[in-house]
């Protein structure tokens, strides 16, 4: 189920995905089941994806390939990555 409104908010069986913007960041958080994780990209889209336990949490890791982060982020959740949604405003993040 997509937020038809904004393209930013994707539900996949219990994972839930969204996308927003701060002034330096681009943010692809999601949840399930109590858990997050969350991908951040700088603003300009050439630095390295930096995975987070939460949208505020310490850094855990960096990857070039948003496969490998999201790969990451499945696992912080306890599901597997395909069942991982991806709004489309955030489909083109990593490098």
């Amino acid at each position: 189920m997509t937020d038809a409104d904004s393209g930013r908010t994707e539900t996949a069986g219990e994972v839930t995905a969204r996308y927003t913007e701060t002034e330096a960041e681009r943010v692809l958080s999601f949840e399930a089941g109590g858990r997050t994780a969350a991908i951040v990209q700088n603003t300009d889209g050439y630095a390295m994806l930096k995975i987070r336990p939460s949208v505020d949490g310490d850094e855990l890791e960096r990857y070039y390939g948003f496969d490998m982060a999201l790969d990451h982020a499945a696992e912080l959740l306890g599901v597997q990555p395909h069942d991982l949604p991806v709004p489309e405003t955030a489909e083109d993040m990593g490098m």
